[in-house]
């Protein structure tokens, strides 16, 4: 039986770090919202970034379901900030008889500022082609965050490796 992985994590967490590692341990195709949007936008969504995102998720979930169902293992990094998306998704994919493991990247304060600053050093640097988190960008994706449950999340990693 194949598994159906959703990683959960705020905004620089780990979350496509620790993805990237558990699709070559298990097999997996990987399904990010970011390299998607980054593709078609190169991360110049603007002010319809949640409707782009949202778009692109739903097209992930389908797509998902195509893929599980050939009986491949899938890993979807997009973030569920906020309990609501959780929700969301369990609620499609049992509507698919599908349920989904959660895993979950904890990041301690300080080595997420550390990832922050790592990761707008490489967009710097020419490294990464991603989008520059400042201040404003954290606090307003900050406000969106909603740290899971413990009974939502069946695999909680904390990131030590930012």
């Amino acid at each position: 039986m194949p598994k159906l992985i959703l990683v959960c994590g705020k905004i620089c967490s780990g979350k496509t770090t620790y993805t990237k590692k558990l699709i070559k341990e298990i097999k997996a195709v990987h399904l990010s919202v970011d390299e998607i949007s980054m593709s078609i936008y190169g991360g110049q969504v603007g002010s319809t970034h949640a409707q782009v995102v949202e778009k692109i998720i739903h097209y992930l979930f389908n797509k998902s379901i195509e893929i599980y169902n050939t009986g491949f293992n899938v890993v979807i990094d997009t973030g569920f900030w906020q309990k609501a998306d959780r929700n969301e998704a369990n609620e499609f994919y049992k509507n698919h008889n599908i349920i989904p493991e959660w895993h979950y990247i904890d990041v301690p304060d300080e080595m997420w500022q550390k990832g922050i600053r790592k990761r707008n050093n490489d967009i710097k640097i020419g490294r990464t082609v991603d989008c520059v988190i400042d201040d404003n960008t954290m606090k307003m994706f900050l406000s969106f965050w909603e740290t899971p449950n413990k009974d939502e999340i069946d695999v909680w990693i904390i990131n030590d490796w930012c």
